[in-house]
């Protein structure tokens, strides 16, 4: 059993250095010293691990035994320590994102790049899934941060924004004058197939809930997986998309689709970084979240 790991320490000097003087003086204690450790740990042990000689001292075969597995326990504890170090200086560590695929395309990879151009060594994970299944892996310890859009519930959660979106609808110009109303009061929804993401995103939820507070009942939905293709089957003409401004400023400004007024405007939302308040980020962690920030936009 081990008593006293200091004993170990002065014994595994003693051994390296075959000399009581010198361990005394790389461990900065008397000599007098290392001699009582070196007899109490002899004792604990009940065998003897040095012969003394004029010239020094040596390991008998149980100390060499033992000197052994000292050395590589002590071996270990400095890779340690020099690993620790180099997490300090983000020569190393890791960092487990999650986001789903629409934001990691549109809004993490400018972060992403510029923070590997940084900080070449650290190991990056992306786990891309839903923002609802985001907080589901972040509930259970299994990423460090995650990209989403504001939860309504984050109690336990800490949310930093870094950008303000708008959702809106969208089509091409053949299929805008498809749905135009005879009727200008009668909303495009009622002559429209509205392309939405499906009901586990957090996207989705959010204009359910626009729908829900202002009574309005789509005529015919068709829910796609990912907002990229919401995109281009608009852009093809297959019905009205929902989709987020900032997303496709280049086909609005192109003219490949085309913006649909609303009689009552969906409010903006935010998007942002959010980890649990419980959470212990790491050094890599706290970095990336720090670039993120001085590159936050300004937002209303």
């Amino acid at each position: 059993m081990i008593e006293n790991l200091s004993y170990y320490h002065i014994f595994y000097e003693v051994a390296a250095t075959q000399n009581l003087s010198k361990a005394a003086q790389n461990l900065y204690i008397s000599q007098p010293a290392v001699t009582k450790a070196i007899q109490k740990l002899e004792e604990n042990l009940n065998l003897t691990l040095f012969t003394r000689t004029s010239r020094g001292v040596h390991l008998t075969p149980e100390g060499t035994v033992l000197y052994k597995h000292v050395a590589s326990a002590f071996s270990s504890l400095i890779k340690g320590e020099q690993e620790i170090q180099s997490m300090r200086s983000l020569q190393s560590g890791q960092i487990r994102i999650g986001v789903s695929t629409t934001l990691c395309k549109y809004i993490l990879l400018p972060y992403l790049q510029e923070f590997i151009r940084t900080f070449p060594q650290i190991k990056v994970s992306i786990f891309c899934q839903s923002s609802n299944e985001t907080l589901k892996l972040l509930e259970n310890n299994q990423i460090d941060f995650g990209l989403v859009g504001e939860p309504i519930h984050k109690k336990n959660l800490v949310f930093s924004p870094i950008q303000t979106i708008q959702d809106t609808f969208v089509c091409n110009q053949k299929y805008h004058t498809l749905i135009s109303p005879i009727n200008p009061e009668q909303p495009f929804f009622q002559n429209c197939t509205l392309l939405m993401l499906d009901k586990n995103n957090l996207s989705r939820q959010y204009i359910d809930n626009y729908f829900l507070e202002h009574q309005i009942i789509p005529s015919c939905l068709l829910e796609i997986s990912t907002m990229d293709l919401l995109i281009e089957l608009a852009k093809i003409g297959v019905g009205v998309a929902c989709v987020i401004k900032e997303f496709i400023q280049n086909e609005l400004e192109t003219g490949q689709l085309l913006e649909l007024p609303l009689n009552i405007p969906i409010h903006t939302r935010k998007i942002g970084y959010t980890y649990l308040k419980s959470s212990y980020l790491s050094l890599a962690a706290k970095q990336f979240l720090t670039l993120a920030g001085q590159r936050t936009p300004k937002t209303e």
